[in-house]
């Protein structure tokens, strides 16, 4: 049995999922099992991952149903005891898995384990910040508390105990977008995470994905199905709340001013930033002229969470 079950979730990847695949048979640790999910490509994906001839490699080929199924699929079809989840466009550095294993074997009664982020434009390379100092190597933490500005966990940079969703789930196919969050949540509600303060993977941005109307907030989760643990848990309501803001901006930008109503009645605003509050309360106008310049430049005003 391998160690590790590496799940990559594939649908129309064929600029990028060569050299996704390359850079999990790079690893310097190679205990490791490849499943490789391909969603319904109607791309040449398919036959790229066919090109590789590795043992590890599994490919299961199904009918186009989102991401989160694929992932399920992938980690039903595992047979390690420790899930990597990562993206068809993402890459990793060479040394993140030994990482992880020195992580696991360092932390035994842990569950979760994340590492550093980059983000990878077209010109540049920009590791993210998050909104907690560590000084060490590796650090445990809440989730909510250590994700007020960008989330400790993503789907190219975590690792978990594939038992572990016994008890929270596995991704909810119901969510059309945003379904990652979704999952971060079940995970912090119960468990912490032990995170590696050394940038390990690499997210790319194409100029395709720099376009933010490629993001309806409609398709995005409205959290109600916690409202009753975020009144108890204080750093899971401002976790939703700065999630909340994100929506209500592109809610705004959208021309939807009920699904804004909708966001900005749930939130506490004292869970915002002085910016985030100029922000929330600014006219559409001032918006689109901060997205256009973000995008002139190579960035993004909305980062992804998950």
């Amino acid at each position: 049995m391998p160690f590790f079950s590496v799940i990559i979730s594939v649908y129309n990847k064929e600029k990028h999922i060569q050299h996704t695949i390359e850079s999990v048979l790079n690893q310097s640790f190679n205990d490791f099992e490849i499943i490789i999910i391909n969603d319904g490509s109607t791309d040449k994906s398919e036959d790229i991952i066919n090109s590789f001839d590795d043992q590890r490699i599994k490919l299961l080929s199904i009918k186009n149903q989102g991401a989160s199924n694929a992932r399920n699929t992938g980690i039903k079809a595992a047979t390690a005891d420790y899930i990597a989840l990562l993206d068809g466009d993402d890459t990793w550095d060479a040394s993140y898995l030994q990482y992880m294993c020195d992580a696991i074997t360092v932390f035994p009664d842990i569950n979760i384990f994340s590492a550093a982020i980059a983000q990878k434009y077209e010109n540049k390379v920009v590791p993210v910040a998050y909104n907690f100092q560590q000084q060490d190597l590796y650090g445990s933490h809440n989730f909510f508390e250590a994700s007020q500005k960008y989330s400790l966990i993503t789907s190219s940079s975590v690792v978990f105990k594939k038992s572990i969703t016994d008890k929270t789930g596995l991704f909810d196919t119901s969510i059309i977008s945003g379904q990652d969050t979704d999952l971060w949540l079940r995970f912090g509600m119960h468990y912490d995470v032990v995170f590696i303060n050394k940038v390990l993977v690499y997210y790319v941005f194409n100029s395709a994905s720099l376009s933010n109307t490629t993001f309806d907030a409609n398709k995005k989760p409205k959290f109600d199905k916690y409202y009753k643990e975020e009144q108890q848990n204080r750093s899971l309501k401002k976790f939703l709340d700065r999630n909340r803001y994100s929506m209500a901006i592109l809610s705004k930008v959208q021309h939807d001013k009920t699904l804004f109503n909708y966001y900005t009645s749930h939130l506490d605003s004292s869970n915002l930033s002085f910016r985030q509050n100029f922000l929330l309360h600014s006219p559409e106008w001032l918006l689109k002229l901060l997205i256009k310049i973000k995008s002139l430049k190579g960035e993004k005003i909305y980062y992804p969470k998950s």
